[in-house]
């Protein structure tokens, strides 16, 4: 298939690109960072056509980078081995099987008011935190849920971004030559509310999906113009491309699809009074369902972000943001569900807070992140714990916590998977 083809094609340049580099620069002008990190997560009650063990995972990762007179040349790849993964076979999209490609990129800077970084990189933007608006990068919520770092829900993507610089202005263009998807949620390990059965499933009906693998055809356009101005960073955004998520039904073939979408948006990040206030606005302009008539494709969205964060005391911060989703063409979606299904609201609002504290000379981290929906009646928490013994070595436990009223909101369906997961990682 294209996909695998596509998966296949980026591992081989990225090794290849690794070799050809080594055999003409000399090692010396190489540096070699990583970790070795072991992990294993248990579910806190059973699932239905679900192991318990979410998470029994060994993953080393190296990162060879040379910074050279002409071009910063970066590879980074986590080898993976995970008994309590179904998904074995190698598909560097989904981030399944052995090896996982996080980077293989070189940046160049063609001219003084140029950057252009060229390959497989993770790429992001906006303001938001753990919540994104104009941010159209793929997100990984499958390593999110499952207890694995944050770092990793930002997924990788095979991209081209070319930064142009005047004055204080900078634009930034990045074109995806092939649809990048988020790492959605399909059963395989978390179970998810399918709403074609009206239940919760997992392994007993894995989601099916058309997944866009048509190069240069269906592709993605990311575009950010920057500058700040009186301390503030402002930016105007611009994407065309697809929904992330498989959000359409094709009901002929019975398969999820991705549906086209163009967003536009706004952002605005700057000191007030003793924090950091931010702001990001987007409107997400449903190409295949305008009117907002079609029960089997996702309604345009009109969408809004405000988030404060500041220091309380020494070592302790709080963060709070308000996120809220409007639809569009409210009262013709309404008249176009079929009999029996529960309508979305029409403004779903989220509230979220984080809270840090670090302790015992910084080497110690609480950490805790709440999501909340008082309209959806649902909600999710992360905690973490994790304590540096040494320079190189550090241990850590979490829990990821789900609850909701009802089976199919976004939270909600989740509420089988909710776990507690612990380990070691050492750096070098």
């Amino acid at each position: 298939m294209a996909w695998r083809a596509r998966g296949w094609l980026a591992a081989a340049l990225g090794w290849l690109f690794c070799l050809v580099l080594l055999s003409a620069v000399p090692v010396r002008a190489w540096e070699l960072h990583g970790f070795a990190d072991l992990r294993s997560g248990l579910r806190l009650r059973d699932a239905d056509h679900q192991r318990r063990a979410l998470l029994n995972e060994a993953r080393l990762q190296s990162q060879l980078s040379h910074y050279g007179t002409l071009a910063l040349w970066q590879l980074r790849a986590d080898l993976v081995a995970d008994e309590a993964a179904p998904e074995t076979e190698l598909d560097l999209e989904r981030g399944s099987g052995p090896l996982d490609l996080r980077e293989a990129y070189v940046l160049l800077t063609p001219a003084a008011a140029v950057d252009v970084k060229l390959g497989r990189q993770i790429l992001t933007w906006g303001t938001g935190d753990l919540l994104f608006i104009n941010d159209l990068f793929p997100k990984d919520w499958q390593a999110f849920f499952l207890g694995r770092d944050e770092d990793y829900l930002k997924a990788p993507s095979d991209a081209a971004l070319i930064s142009l610089f005047w004055g204080a202005v900078t634009l930034d263009i990045a074109y995806m030559p092939g649809f990048e998807a988020d790492r959605y949620i399909s059963g395989e390990r978390l179970s998810y509310f399918n709403p074609q059965l009206g239940r919760r499933v997992g392994r007993d009906a894995i989601l099916q999906v058309d997944r866009r693998s048509r190069l240069l055809v269906e592709d993605e356009i990311a575009l950010r113009l920057s500058r700040t101005l009186a301390g503030y960073e402002l930016a105007l955004y611009g994407y065309d491309g697809y929904w992330k998520n498989p959000l359409g039904f094709a009901p002929v073939r019975e398969r999820m699809t991705f549906p086209r979408l163009r967003v536009y948006g706004a952002s605005l990040r700057g000191p007030l009074g003793a924090g950091l206030l931010h702001a990001e606005i987007g409107y997400y302009d449903s190409l295949a369902d305008r009117t907002g008539r079609d029960p089997l494709l996702p309604n345009s969205e009109y969408r809004l972000l405000l988030g404060y964060e500041r220091e309380l005391a020494r070592d302790f911060t709080a963060a709070l943001q308000y996120y809220l989703e409007r639809l569009d063409a409210y009262g013709a979606y309404r008249r176009s569900l079929p009999a029996g299904q529960r309508p979305r609201d029409e403004n779903r609002q989220l509230l979220t807070l984080r809270l840090t504290r670090q302790l015992l000379g910084q080497n110690l981290l609480l950490s805790l992140f709440t999501y909340y929906s008082p309209t959806d009646a649902d909600g999710y928490v992360r905690g973490l714990v994790n304590y540096k013994a040494t320079d190189a070595l550090a241990l850590f436990a979490g829990v990821n916590l789900f609850a909701g009223r009802h089976a199919a909101t976004f939270f909600g369906q989740f509420e089988d998977n909710s776990n507690l997961y612990g380990g070691v990682r050492y750096s070098f």
